[in-house]
């Protein structure tokens, strides 16, 4: 079972390899994703990263979150799992149908 942490304020001028050197000593991971500009590519500073057992993500943010890197602070947390919202109209299986207008 994977854990999905988020880590933010690492400098934009990091890549992947970089950031895997930086949490791989703490913990094995399984998927990284930084986040980046979809025009210029260059980072927004945060990632999503996916440990490979909750020890691993436990040990990763005991040991980064706070820390200074560079001229900013790191920030490691668990992700926010998103929820399916629910839908604003009630199921139904019979919809009402509005009446169309004739073409002309």
């Amino acid at each position: 079972m994977s854990i999905k942490l988020f880590i933010g304020g690492f400098p934009l001028d990091m890549d992947e390899m970089g950031l895997a050197q930086l949490i791989a000593p703490h913990g094995n991971i399984e998927v990284m994703k930084i986040v980046r500009d979809k025009k210029t590519r260059i980072a927004k500073g945060y990632a999503f990263v996916e440990m490979a057992s909750q020890e691993d993500a436990v040990a990763v943010m005991a040991a980064l979150d706070g820390e200074p890197l560079g001229d900013r602070q790191l920030t490691v947390k668990l992700a926010e799992i998103e929820t399916a919202k629910p839908s604003m109209r009630p199921v139904t299986s019979e919809r009402k149908l509005r009446p169309r207008r004739p073409r002309i």
